[in-house]
């Protein structure tokens, strides 16, 4: 049974709702054909991927007018911009093709940078696994309640943020997030940094947009979304050399799923487990047999609830869940991957700081983040500057509350603003100031 959540933890949830959303989510999978409902949100039928997908990563499979709730008319067209949902294809980490969803906003704002519009990708942060979480669906019901649903978009303010300068803002929702013909791969660094990198591609073919070849792109991303980036500048050279980066912003990035396990294991945010391991063994089947051998029926009737879930769920549902009692021996899940070296395998491969990034990039993490740790997000920023690359790392001083979920998401909102003043000077053409040689001296 899920755990029942505790005036703790309901205290935490109210707070955290503000600054990370929550959807709720009651659906069984669908067939193509079918209208998908989950606790009494519609998923359009938009998200319903078709039989067959075009070769080119990147190519736009369909769109369709997307209205934003939070828009005023004027003179010149919608404020902050006239919205597009986007369907696009996409290559998964098997090599396979995958239909990823999005939207695309053209700003009302004009670009006062000098040069052309510029571009930037929005990789969400963690939004849950059930497909009405998806960013996308955010930005038409920002926040909405039914009786049986909170959702809160919260993505969109730095949407909103970057609209407000003229900047062209893609979001992409991810593999299996919004597409209803697939599990989200929760962390997966390639699905998410293809996902990311092929929203850029997408936006070329949108009808009546203003982003051209020569239009400078960024990259923006916290928590999820902040690995998301990370890797898709690690991968662009080889998966999207056409995609030249300006800058990127990783905030609070996932980089060793490992000690990120281990942190939130236990935590407000423990049902994140449940969308990491079910989106494993969506990747690589061959984990099944591990799976079935060490969950408990407990574990497994977690991972099949959880899969639907959006993070006000799994705050309510699982929140200080411990992996403990989801296994047959009583072995935390930190325990069982140490014991299992196809499992560590696994794992190694999501690692990210095994390459150089692309172009400037400006890493974000609050020193008392002990939901995705510190420690962990600095080493990243030690590893690229080992490597050669242009970082500029950014430790935010922030005091330890007694929320690890708070710890983690007060950074979002503190640092924000500074991030995207970095991110358009990168745009504007400014040279970054990258700070590598001073990482000995910083927190």
């Amino acid at each position: 049974m899920p755990a029942r959540p505790r005036p703790r933890l309901l205290a935490v949830a109210v707070t955290a709702v503000a600054c990370l959303g929550a959807q709720a989510v009651a659906a069984a999978p669908a067939a193509a054909t079918d209208e998908v409902v989950s606790r009494g949100v519609t998923i359009p039928a938009f998200y319903t991927p078709p039989a067959s997908l075009p070769d080119a990563d990147g190519t736009l499979i369909r769109s369709e007018p997307l209205p934003l709730a939070l828009s005023l008319p004027s003179l010149k067209g919608p404020l902050p911009g006239t919205a597009t949902r986007l369907m696009y294809k996409s290559t998964d980490s098997n090599g396979q093709p995958v239909a990823v969803t999005g939207a695309y906003i053209e700003p009302s704002a004009a670009w006062k940078g000098g040069g052309p519009r510029p571009l930037v990708a929005v990789a969400p942060g963690t939004l849950g696994q059930g497909d009405q979480c998806a960013a996308s669906m955010g930005l038409e019901h920002p926040l909405q309640f039914n009786g049986e649903t909170v959702s809160v978009g919260y993505e969109d303010l730095v949407i909103y943020r970057l609209l407000a300068k003229g900047v062209a803002v893609v979001v992409t929702d991810y593999a299996g997030l919004g597409a209803t013909d697939r599990l989200h791969t929760y962390v997966n660094r390639v699905d998410e940094a293809h996902a990311v990198l092929d929203a850029v591609r997408a936006v070329r073919s949108v009808r009546g947009t203003s982003v051209t070849a020569a239009s400078p792109v960024g990259l923006y991303g916290y928590s999820q979304g902040g690995g998301a980036t990370a890797a898709a500048a690690e991968l662009q050279s080889s998966y999207a050399p056409d995609v030249t980066l300006s800058g990127t912003y990783s905030g609070a990035p996932p980089a060793d799923l490992t000690k990120v396990t281990k942190a939130i294991d236990g935590s407000e945010l423990a049902g994140a487990l449940g969308w990491s391991l079910s989106g494993f063994l969506q990747s690589d089947p061959e984990l099944r047999p591990i799976a079935e051998a060490h969950l408990n029926a407990a574990g497994k009737a977690a991972l099949t609830d959880l899969s639907t879930m959006c993070v006000g769920d799994a705050l309510f549902s699982y929140g200080f869940a411990k992996s403990t009692k989801w296994t047959k021996d009583g072995k935390s899940l930190e325990d069982v991957i140490a014991a299992t070296p196809a499992l560590r395998s696994f794992l190694d491969e999501q690692r990210i700081g095994t390459m150089k990034p692309s172009g400037p990039v400006r890493l974000a993490t609050g020193v008392s983040d002990n939901l995705v740790p510190h420690g962990q997000s600095r080493q990243l920023a030690v590893d690229w500057c080992a490597k050669g690359a242009d970082v500029t790392y950014k430790a935010v001083l922030l005091p330890p509350v007694g929320s690890a979920l708070l710890n983690h998401f007060a950074p979002l909102l503190t640092d924000q603003g500074d991030a995207v003043d970095w991110l358009t000077d990168r745009l504007s053409g400014k040279r970054a100031a990258s700070n590598c040689r001073s990482m000995p001296l910083q927190p």
